[in-house]
């Protein structure tokens, strides 16, 4: 898989450290969430009940397609609208996603799995 061209100067070559200097801002991993979770327009991205600012949004998508972790296309309805989807390396950041929700949902209190997601995230036997 082609390494993605370095936007954001790395700190060190611990790979903790050089990941969260390309995903560890606030948003990135949000937007990252509901791209796996099947939302594919700005607008659906912008509804998530975080409430992410229009250009934090913009600024995010354009990020992670530089780091090829989203494409873009013109949506084949609706020729004005883009659709965002996750490249196989996107789809490759899912183990981190999973275990980032599972040790949330083991650890802070009041935290619940999205419906769609439930079943990877919580083992039959813990239910």
């Amino acid at each position: 898989m082609p390494r993605a061209a370095k936007t954001t100067p790395r700190r060190s070559v611990c790979p903790v450290a050089s990941t969260l200097d390309l995903v560890g801002d606030r948003w990135t991993l949000v937007v990252l969430r509901d791209l796996f979770l099947g939302k594919h327009y700005f607008d659906e991205l912008l509804a998530s009940d975080e409430a992410i600012a229009t250009n934090i949004l913009s600024a995010r998508l354009k990020h992670l397609q530089a780091l090829q972790m989203v494409s873009v296309s013109v949506d084949r309805d609706n020729r004005r609208r883009k659709r965002y989807a996750l490249t196989e390396r996107g789809k490759s950041f899912a183990p981190v996603l999973i275990a980032l929700a599972r040790w949330g949902l083991a650890n802070i209190k009041g935290t619940k799995p999205n419906p769609t997601v439930k079943d990877v995230l919580i083992p039959r036997a813990s239910r």
